[in-house]
């Protein structure tokens, strides 16, 4: 006997929402039931390329629905998601996870209250080169990240830590398995409010270093993941899903390793694994906690940005620029 579809919702229908909206429209374990977003047009208009009922609230949504994506805003990630928890949906919010460390707790608090599964969607967990990756990962000592993008509208609300460095950070605190002992950070606003451009370097209490870029006013679109282990430099680029180790063996030869990568659109498979976890009942990928964590470390980056445009900015005065 086949197994019943699952009936997802999706609570936020724009840019990033319609992705979703796609995605769970092509998959044969899901049903795409119901849409929701606060602007009853744009709700209308997803659903009617990819399906689904326009509903007019979330208690809508949640009567249709066993499990649903959280697409809104971060600012309302929160509340959007606790009430579908309440309501006996399992869940998959968009990251950044929450607005705030509070909000994030609350919402890994609700889960547990209600039995429910939250997952967090930092998408580069699913990307195969990352896959790849981990299958070699053994002592990482120095993680060089690169993620930069032209400038656009959306996600204006969060910061470029909030809104791009934050899949990297993921990366890096899941890899290491700690913790940054240190911080220090810079960045820049220059065509949003929020600062557009950051450089992190953290410092691990293992000794590991990381240095992170990220920018959404690049003139071109880069997505590079390094990180380096005894005897080995592995390179990732998450754009073209390519994973290549250089390896020094013990007769200080070198050779450069393609490692095997099986090719697919993350939100897809990031979608397949919710799906088998709400089959299983089993702890997501990426859980409330991990998401909690990246956010963490983004905000703790945010103060560090926010002091050292307070020592800029001091400089400038006096210098009666």
């Amino acid at each position: 006997m086949s197994q019943a579809r699952v009936r997802l919702g999706v609570a936020g229908a724009g840019a990033f929402g319609r992705n979703h909206l796609r995605v769970i429209a092509a998959c044969e374990r899901a049903e795409l039931a119901a849409v929701y977003d606060p602007d009853v047009d744009r709700a209308r208009a997803g659903a009617a390329e990819y399906g689904g009922a326009v509903c007019g609230s979330l208690d809508a949504l949640a009567a249709r629905c066993d499990a649903a994506v959280v697409a809104a805003p971060t600012t309302a990630h929160a509340e959007t998601a606790c009430r579908l928890l309440e309501a006996g949906l399992d869940v998959l919010v968009e990251k950044p996870m929450a607005a705030t460390a509070e909000e994030a707790q609350r919402m890994i608090d609700t889960a547990a209250r209600c039995d429910r599964l939250l997952q967090v969607g930092h998408l580069e967990r699913f990307n195969p080169a990352v896959e790849a990756a981990r299958r070699i990962l053994r002592l990482p000592l120095f993680f060089e990240v690169h993620r930069l993008s032209v400038f656009s509208p959306r996600s204006l609300d969060v910061d470029v830590v909030a809104d791009l460095m934050i899949h990297d950070l993921d990366l890096v605190l899941s890899m290491t398995g700690e913790e940054p002992s240190e911080v220090r950070a810079a960045g820049i606003a220059v065509l949003s409010p929020k600062p557009d451009i950051a450089n992190v370097r953290l410092e691990f209490p293992g000794g590991c270093i990381a240095n992170l870029t990220a920018s959404r006013v690049s003139t071109e679109r880069v997505r590079k993941l390094r990180f380096f282990q005894p005897r080995q430099y592995v390179s990732v680029d998450y754009s073209k899903q390519e994973c290549l180790a250089i390896t020094v063996d013990d007769n200080r030869q070198v050779r450069f390793e393609p490692q095997p990568v099986d090719k697919g659109e993350p939100l897809r498979r990031q979608l397949e694994s919710f799906l088998d976890c709400i089959a299983t009942r089993s702890r997501p990928v990426v859980d409330g906690e991990a998401g909690a964590a990246a956010l963490r470390l983004a905000l703790r980056i945010a103060e560090r940005i926010a002091a050292h445009g307070d020592v800029v900015a001091a400089r400038l005065r006096a210098a009666s620029f």
